[in-house]
């Protein structure tokens, strides 16, 4: 590639400047982008619902800030910048759907705010395309108003690499500097991991090309993100090596895995695939999946082709970093682990499809229009369906765990009190109790602690019906509530027969 990433930077600044649009950028771009991230903010409202309970991971990153409730086990692989991220609505609410509609609007002011970074890089339409392929894939809509990293590794990831290509192209900009280093530190802040594998590509250019400011506003970035998480590591874990071994541990050991099959099952809507047992969804639910890289490559010949290939390889081969880890690392998925790389790739993906829709001439642009436009109503048409289902299912499992909780109360388990055994943490948060296990990769607590505790507080241990409880709690009277078996400790906090 004459102009590709390798090339001298004189000859890629040449042909940046004679593909940059003449003349200064209309305020219309600046307001479709808004629009885009209005209708994408409205749609996670309508369509998630803002009274939809708070998740397993949710929970666990909530808790940290609110005074409502105790906190849950913070275990090795979590960072804190989502819990400081809830924090200005979570710290002081226990509103669900305030914090809901709060996330949502923060969710497509980062998305605004992202894609403005690339203005000057892609023509506005293609920026706008892309924008709307990631916000309305199901697993965008339905992650945006939740309190969850991965959208916002995603948001940061576009920061970085977008303000990276632009102080590669006016070097004496300040501004395009910090844009870097914020977004690096929100990668670094929500998943120090996830940050590393983004910037290992920009890391290498930077250091390639000598741009001793550029490399230092990243590794600056990082630092910023990342430091706490460091910092952390050797005040509750003993150690950076130890903390990444127990998050190795609890992720099911890291190694080499092939995952592909793994996340080709969970975009059926599996919010967790493990273990990822099971049929695959049907081949029209997935069939994206496949396209997508195609018309990524595309997109880079088209690039190639018009001699402006380094701002499409550059977040190409991030989205390839960003992806390997939770692709051929890991031995389970969740749809929500690429979201970052289905970011980056929506930039050559939507070059590519505005390439098919005008560049072609004579008979065959019509055809080609008419099955771009089909394909995309077809994507869409699947990705809300399948948004539908995942809100349902996410919906009724929560609406069990606020279930059950009412029957602990009317067992006499109010706060304070500790809740163990099964789904410990949702039900414990649900109820106002603390959680607590023995073993496990949420273990915080022995059972001689249980037994302590319950001489204090009321102690429940939950079962599924005919599991096998706890050897602390065998002998404690039994109860049935909805589909589990509730054991409460005897003392005087003990429900009376």
């Amino acid at each position: 590639m004459t102009h590709g990433a390798g090339a001298p930077p004189t000859v890629t600044r040449r042909s940046e400047e004679r593909s940059r649009p003449a003349g200064p950028r209309p305020a219309r771009d600046t307001r479709a982008l808004a629009v885009l991230a209005a209708v994408f903010t409205l749609a996670q409202l309508a369509l998630v619902r803002p009274t939809l309970g708070l998740g397993w991971d949710e929970i666990v990153y909530t808790s940290q800030v609110t005074t409502h409730h105790p906190a849950a086990f913070f275990s090795a692989p979590r960072s804190r910048g989502v819990s400081l991220l809830v924090a200005p609505v979570a710290s002081w609410s226990d509103s669900t759907v305030l914090l809901r509609i709060y996330l949502a609007l923060l969710s497509g002011l980062g998305l605004y705010l992202a894609l403005r970074v690339w203005r000057g890089l892609f023509p506005a339409r293609v920026l706008v395309t892309a924008g709307a392929f990631f916000a309305f894939l199901w697993v965008t809509l339905f992650y945006g108003p939740q309190a969850m990293p991965n959208y916002w590794v995603a948001i940061g990831a576009l920061i970085a690499v977008g303000a990276f290509l632009r102080h590669r192209r006016d070097p004496p900009s300040a501004g395009t500097l910090w844009a870097v280093v914020a977004g690096a530190a929100l990668m670094a802040w929500m998943r120090p991991t996830d940050a590393v594998w983004v910037s290992v590509p920009l890391l290498v250019l930077a250091a390639a090309w000598r741009r001793p400011r550029l490399l230092a506003a990243l590794v600056g970035g990082l630092l910023a993100g990342g430091v706490p998480w460091v910092i952390e590591a050797y005040a509750s874990f003993g150690g950076l090596s130890e903390r990444l071994a127990e998050a190795s541990r609890i992720q099911g050991g890291l190694g080499l895995h092939m995952a592909v099959d793994d996340q080709l099952r969970s975009l059926g809507g599996r919010a967790l695939c493990r273990p990822c047992t099971g049929e695959m969804p049907h081949p029209v639910v997935t069939l994206w999946w496949f396209v997508l890289p195609l018309l990524a490559v595309l997109g880079l010949v088209v690039a190639v082709r018009a001699h402006r290939a380094l701002r499409t390889v550059v977040p190409l081969v991030c989205a390839v970093t960003a992806a390997l880890p939770y692709l051929f690392t890991i031995e389970y998925a969740a749809p929500r682990f690429l979201q970052p790389a289905y970011a980056l790739l929506a930039l050559p993906v939507a070059d590519a499809l505005w390439y098919l829709v005008t560049a072609p001439r004579g008979r065959w642009r019509p055809v080609l229009r008419g099955v771009v436009a089909v394909g995309l109503a077809g994507h869409l048409a699947v990705q809300l369906t399948v948004l539908v289902h995942t809100v349902n299912r996410s919906d009724a499992s929560r609406q069990d765990w606020a279930s059950t909780a009412e029957g602990l109360h009317r067992l006499g388990v109010r706060p304070p009190c500790l809740v163990t055994g099964h789904e410990s943490i949702p039900i414990g948060y649900y109820t106002g109790c603390s959680s607590g296990a023995t073993a496990g990769n949420n273990e915080n607590m022995t059972a001689a602690d249980v037994r302590r505790t319950a001489g204090r507080v009321p102690v429940a241990e939950i079962t599924r019906v005919g599991g096998r409880p706890n050897a602390y709690a065998r002998t404690w009277p039994v109860h049935r509530v909805e589909d589990y078996e509730i054991r409460v400790a005897p003392g005087p906090h003990a429900p009376r027969e």
